[in-house]
């Protein structure tokens, strides 16, 4: 009996048990979708959810993501929040993180797979909700290394949606040049928005059919 209550006092409750036990688990989010699909608005729209509830949300972002600016998640509609930089919350102590309801990521398919296996660190060990939002693939429907580790070690994974010009959802990034041919050889990080990408369909990505209206609006 004594070794029977030994061993149950020093097992931890096995994650089946949590729920009934009441005990609410920190999860790490990956939530994706191709370009326009408003992931910056939804990521800066859960901080602000945070905010209203009186809670402190981290915003942070890739050092290489330079498009909108230094220390700023802006998304399409206007809408922008003060960020730090993934390198600039890791020097961050345990205290000050803890100090944050939940850590937002914005970007994510910039991060590193050992900057990936950070973020599983700190929901894992601090029981800090961390949310990403990114893009899946890059424009040759290649997945990018953040993305690639993300979709293995996130506990919940959600699409974004969006659609193409022909009312499909839109899957795939097009990165198009100045003339608006549609490009599948280059580099994966070229750094734009709707200048250099659009979401389209699988088809339409394959095709390279960017629609009959492109470029009202767009260049």
């Amino acid at each position: 009996m004594n070794r029977g209550r030994a061993e149950r006092s020093i097992s931890p409750h096995p994650p089946s048990s949590c729920a009934a036990l009441g005990i609410m688990m920190a999860q790490l989010y990956f939530k994706y979708g191709a370009m326009g699909s408003s992931k910056s608005a939804n990521a800066l729209m859960a901080r602000f959810n945070y905010e209203e509830r009186g809670q402190k949300a981290l915003m942070v972002k890739p050092r290489l993501d330079t498009r909108d600016g230094e220390h700023v998640v802006t998304s399409r509609i206007g809408l922008t929040y003060p960020c730090v930089y993934f390198d600039e919350m890791r020097e961050m102590t345990v205290m000050e993180l803890q100090q944050n309801a939940c850590i937002i990521v914005d970007e994510a398919q910039f991060l590193t797979r050992e900057e990936v296996m950070h973020l599983v660190y700190l929901v894992d060990h601090l029981d800090i909700p961390v949310m990403c939002y990114g893009l899946r693939a890059d424009f040759k429907g290649e997945l990018f290394p953040g993305s690639y580790a993300l979709l293995v070690m996130a506990d919940k994974i959600e699409e974004v949606k969006t659609i193409c010009w022909c009312g499909k959802k839109a899957t795939f990034n097009a990165r198009f040049d100045e003339q608006g041919k549609v490009l599948k050889e280059g580099e994966q990080v070229v750094l734009g928005a709707n200048d250099k990408y659009i979401g389209l369909c699988r088809r339409h990505w394959m095709e390279g059919n960017l629609g009959p209206d492109f470029g009202v609006g767009v260049l």
